[in-house]
């Protein structure tokens, strides 16, 4: 049994205020959750409203099937926001 983890940055540069970015960040995180049934949440930089990190954690049988769900997630990210990704941080333990 594995844990992968992976980290997102987002850049949402047409977010005007704090209340702006918490609705597009519940959005994104219902869908990850609803879709790939992993935790995620808010992870850091809450109080800047242009910039979004979100942290998803999943348990995994085998490194091969983390892989796979890590780069899924993060193309189900790329094309369900219009926020641009700065980096990514893949964690397996």
């Amino acid at each position: 049994m594995m844990i992968a983890a992976v980290t997102f940055k987002l850049r949402a540069p047409w977010v005007h205020s704090l209340k702006e970015k918490r609705m597009i960040v519940q959005s994104l995180i219902v869908k990850l959750q609803n879709r790939f049934h992993v935790s995620a949440a808010e992870i850091d930089e809450q109080d800047i409203h242009q910039l979004i990190v979100i942290g998803t954690a999943a348990v995994v049988p085998h490194q091969a099937l983390a892989d796979s769900l890590m780069d899924e997630i993060f193309q189900f990210i790329e094309e369900n926001t219009d926020a641009e990704v700065l980096d990514e941080i893949r964690e397996i333990r």
